[in-house]
């Protein structure tokens, strides 16, 4: 069930979001979040892509987990899909992942470090699915533009930009959100990811930290700037979670807050 884009930006009243586990942990613990934030999605209308990594290619420690197996994540997240009538987003990182992903999940995520990979970005158009491309957090909105471009060479153009903030120093990041309507200024969606933007990588222990308890504030911030969508991790209980933790937003706080989220859009 791929979303189309105009699909998910015609509710001017309304945004579109993302959101789930950073990763697939067990066989049981993803179906229970999705459902749960369908719910709150279909009551509050809002267009709703469930989220979650059926593998971790990008971690700081070799011992950190990445996953249950891909083929056992990648059914879990098409079952979800298919139980729950809902699109399903996940993250690609090669070419040959593309291919694969695409048979199970309705929109291949790009991640922010591989978002100048032209091979990944053409294989990822030319699965027809809806391709989700962070901007990198070395780059500027304007630079984004290629990345568009090379999506779109495929025939594609189900194409929508995701900023997770920039690189401040060794161990922090700060929201420009500048970027937003920048980035829009490419044709194509904007959503912003709250969860990562407040990371603080880098750490000495080899375990991302951040700063979850102002999710609200720059969600708040995102919607005002004129984000299309929002982009969210979250856990039932974010200190047992095995991937991005220190920076997801607890699950039972999510209704409270899309709910203030929804009010503001529909002021502007």
């Amino acid at each position: 069930m791929i979303p189309k884009l105009d699909k998910l930006t015609q509710n001017n009243h309304s945004f579109f979001l993302l959101a789930g586990p950073c990763v697939v942990e067990d066989e049981t613990m993803a179906m229970p979040i999705a459902g749960r934030i369908s719910e709150i999605t279909s009551k509050l209308g809002i267009p709703f892509i469930f989220k979650a990594s059926y593998r971790k290619a990008n971690r700081s420690k070799l011992d950190s987990f990445t996953g249950i197996g891909d083929e056992k994540a990648l059914n879990i997240l098409k079952n979800i899909g298919d139980s729950l009538n809902i699109p399903v987003v996940t993250d690609i990182h090669s070419p040959k992942e593309a291919n694969i992903a695409s048979r199970y999940v309705d929109v291949l995520q790009i991640p922010a470090f591989l978002c100048r990979q032209s091979d990944l970005l053409l294989a990822a158009g030319e699965t027809g699915c809806l391709v989700n491309i962070k901007k990198g957090q070395f780059l500027s909105g304007e630079a984004m533009r290629f990345a568009v471009e090379k999506v779109k060479s495929t025939g594609n153009q189900q194409v929508m930009l995701t900023d997770r903030g920039n690189m401040f120093g060794y161990s922090d990041m700060v929201v420009d959100f500048r970027n937003i309507p920048i980035m829009q200024q490419h044709q194509v969606p904007v959503v912003l990811d709250i969860t990562h933007s407040l990371q603080q990588p880098n750490q000495d222990s080899g375990v991302t930290g951040g700063q979850p308890q102002m999710i609200e504030t720059i969600a708040k911030a995102g919607i005002a700037a004129g984000a299309d969508g929002l982009f969210m991790e979250t856990h039932p209980n974010p200190s047992i979670a095995k991937s991005d933790g220190a920076n997801m937003l607890q699950l039972e706080l999510l209704e409270k807050i899309l709910e203030k989220l929804v009010a503001i859009k529909k002021v502007l």
